[in-house]
């Protein structure tokens, strides 16, 4: 399909000549390139109202975000040879970093291909098509990421909300090969079985794994609490560094099972203990029965998904911070994570301040942490960096 040209209003390049890669609805001239004759995934050029030319991209007018810009060289548009050479790129520094194949090949906006998510398992890649562009390209995507990796298996997991605002049907579909069911990954020195085609995301939480990584630098913990555990990378990084006892807590059963099967793989069973239900209730029953560790880990899902949610979401970070900080032996360890993007660090760590203040405790920042390097940033869009994760010493109030 030849690409049209999308023309901007007056003076809403800046942010495209600044580096962002987004174009917004109300930024285009309708008058001159009505987005109602646009179909899903169509290729454009986006163009200044003064007719300079932007860049190349893929257009959705059912989408706020209704264009994202690709490349920005103008005879280098969206194409199978460009696919390759971006996640040459991409690879070419998963290399760099990282000795084992288990990390986040592909990172959207991070990586210049918007639209595009894949994580690696040695041979085995899940990828998310999050866009009407990339959905229309499924084929060349496919093409260059067997072209490059020479992959196994490939299952798309198509299953993400984010499609639903694209007007995507969502799905698991294996484009490669069939379902393993699980397969093993390392971090550190353990080892993991995930479920790629079925479990959460991707089955993997690469992003956390440069903080897990980072626990090492504060000693072993006596006792230990994982809250939104999933399949157990938290604690059982923990229980390898010499903790005595470990609890995790999910709201999935599913989960916790192969927390336990993770455990036993890696020696570390004689060490856990599971609680299966809501995080807030299952803390406020382990305040309610006076437990206290010595390490408190809260990694939960987004409480903040859209800019409205603010409010009531930084009100559930604050409750779920404070419920973590009243189990939280004095002088422990508190580890807490935001992977909303509407929550800045510094009003992440101005919540948690709240939480402590509340709890009657003075905290140390000791350690601030972000998305690995396999889930680069772009320094111009800001919605790549998504990731707060603070280690924060709690006392007694002075």
């Amino acid at each position: 399909m030849q690409p049209v040209p999308l023309r901007l209003k007056k003076d809403q390049e800046r942010r495209l000549l600044a580096g962002h890669c987004w174009v917004y609805s109300n930024e285009v001239d309708t008058a001159a390139t009505p987005l109602k004759d646009l179909t899903p995934g169509q290729p454009v050029e986006v163009v200044s109202q003064r007719g300079r030319w932007l860049g190349h991209g893929y257009a959705n007018p059912h989408s706020l975000i209704c264009a994202r810009v690709v490349s920005r060289r103008r005879g280098q548009p969206l194409s199978s040879a460009l696919l390759v050479a971006r996640i040459r790129a991409a690879l070419d520094l998963r290399e760099r970093l990282y000795q084992q194949p288990f990390y986040r090949l592909v990172h959207g906006e991070g990586d210049a291909l918007p639209g595009l998510i894949v994580d690696r398992y040695e041979d085995l890649l899940a990828v998310q098509l999050t866009t009407a562009g990339m959905e229309r390209e499924r084929g060349e995507v496919i093409a260059a990421l067997e072209q490059v990796l020479r992959p196994g298996r490939i299952v798309l997991r198509n299953d993400t909300a984010v499609r639903e605002q694209e007007g995507l049907e969502q799905g698991v579909e294996w484009a490669l090969g069939d379902d393993p069911g699980e397969v093993e990954l390392t971090e550190g020195s353990l080892r993991f079985a995930v479920s790629p085609g079925s479990g959460q995301k991707t089955g993997w939480f690469y992003d956390q794994a440069e903080n897990r990584r980072a626990l090492q630098r504060f000693g072993p913990a006596r006792r230990v609490l994982d809250v939104c555990c999933w399949l157990g990378a938290w604690g059982l990084q923990a229980a390898a560094q010499g903790a005595e006892a470990v609890t995790f807590v999910d709201s999935s059963g599913t989960a916790l099972e192969q927390v336990g099967r993770n455990a036993e793989r890696n020696g570390l069973d004689a060490a856990i203990d599971a609680l299966q239900g809501d995080a807030f209730d299952a803390l406020r029953a382990l305040r309610d029965d006076g437990a206290e560790f010595d390490l408190v880990v809260l990694d939960p899902p987004a409480f903040i998904k859209r800019r409205k949610d603010e409010k009531e979401g930084t009100r559930a970070y604050q409750r779920l911070n404070q419920l973590g900080l009243q189990v939280l032996a004095p002088g422990g360890l508190l580890v807490t994570s935001s992977c909303s993007f509407h929550m800045g660090r510094d009003a992440f760590l101005h919540t948690v301040q709240r939480a402590a203040r509340r709890t009657e405790r003075d905290l140390q920042l000791l350690y601030t942490g972000a998305q690995g390097p396999d889930h680069p940033i772009h320094p111009a869009i800001a919605e790549t960096g998504y990731l707060k994760t603070l280690f924060l010493r709690a006392l007694p109030l002075a």
